[in-house]
């Protein structure tokens, strides 16, 4: 395997001399390795892209490409350091953004940025500060971004979407689930009309089409050592929707106090804490370029995401666990369940949500 791996890492224009290639972290979607070279010479970062879940990998590569250029231009005129500050992608030998082996998978390679630092989570309020301002510098950069990006996940946040999957899965009931999930079914369907009314919004224009990460967990940020946003990375997943994804998906994993799939609800509780620290680090870098209706809606959209999530695990549950790997027979159900007590502890918290947002928005 190692010889494989290293033939297909010296496809890419790496600067040295390739030693080892080395597996890194579990890979959920990607499978991804560290390039390590000798002497000085910079490490890389080599990927063998998920052809399932993305479709088109060469659009993909594309949007990357012309998303950390325009944010190479940006911290160049700032007088930033971008060979730290964005992702760079490492091309072929031959010049492509991508490497097509002879099973018909797709690589692609970018330089390894040392000396950083990594979260899984965001445990207080000065940190979350910090993942905020770097989702908000990060959209703030991008404002001004000329054309359009391919959709390489069509529908991905698209309510409207959602709900016709779902009346499909019930319909279809193809694992013969749905008659015993009446009351989590009654969850969904009691806030349809809702959710379809926040995104009217969207599909009206009154909240527009930006550029916008659509994953943005803390560990897709690397900070320095002195604890200081450095970079956004993970950029697969970049397409144009809508900033309050960004804004909400954020506060569905950074807000939660238990875990995405916790057994014990009552560990399962969105923090106010973290909520007004990450608003205020995201609002620092992006609330001047958002329009009215996105300030309106941004403490709504962290009950949308985590709604559309609710919605997601419990059709996967329905279908019979086809998207989603699972660990245990009902460990959709059991994600379900702990993404509704988070939905309900944002729903509840809602008010005190808002005026977090509207007193950041007076004090920008």
């Amino acid at each position: 395997m190692q010889t494989k791996l290293k033939d297909i890492a010296s496809q890419f224009a790496v600067n040295g001399t390739i030693s080892t290639v080395e597996q890194l972290g579990e890979g959920f979607i990607n499978d991804t390795y560290v390039i390590r070279t000798e002497g000085q010479t910079p490490n890389y970062i080599l990927q063998r892209k998920n052809k399932q879940i993305f479709t088109d990998v060469p659009s993909m590569m594309d949007n990357i490409s012309r998303v950390t250029a325009h944010l190479r231009a940006k911290v160049i005129a700032a007088g930033g350091d971008a060979t730290r500050e964005v992702m760079t992608v490492t091309p072929t030998m031959s010049g492509e953004l991508y490497h097509l082996d002879a099973d018909g998978e797709y690589w692609a390679a970018c330089e390894f940025i040392s000396d950083t630092v990594a979260y899984s989570s965001a445990a207080t309020p000065e940190l979350a500060f910090q993942g905020g301002k770097g989702i908000g510098k990060f959209q703030a950069q991008l404002s001004d971004f000329q054309g359009t990006l391919a959709d390489i996940l069509p529908g991905f946040h698209n309510m409207r979407f959602r709900f016709e999957q779902w009346d499909e899965s019930i319909k279809a009931d193809k694992a013969g689930r749905v008659a015993s999930l009446a009351t989590e079914i009654e969850w969904v369907e009691s806030r349809r009309e809702k959710m379809m009314s926040l995104w009217a919004k969207v599909e009206s224009g009154a909240i527009p089409q930006r550029v916008t990460h659509n994953d943005t967990k803390i560990n897709n940020i690397l900070f320095d050592n002195n604890g200081d946003v450095l970079c956004v990375i993970d950029l697969d997943t970049v397409l144009s929707a809508t900033c309050l994804h960004d804004y909400g998906d954020a506060l569905r994993s950074y807000t939660n106090m238990g875990e995405e799939d916790d057994k014990d609800l009552s560990k399962v509780v969105s923090s106010l804490e973290i909520f007004e620290g990450y608003t205020k680090g995201y609002l620092s870098e992006a609330g001047a370029f958002l329009n009215q209706a996105e300030r309106e809606n941004l403490a709504s959209w962290g009950m949308f995401i985590t709604f559309e999530q609710v919605l997601r695990f419990l059709m996967d549950y329905i279908n019979g666990d086809t998207y989603y790997k699972v660990k245990y027979d009902n460990h959709n159900l059991v994600r379900t369940h702990a993404q509704y007590k988070l939905l309900q502890s944002m729903e509840e918290q809602y008010p005190q949500m808002k005026k977090i947002v509207d007193k950041c928005l007076e004090n920008l």
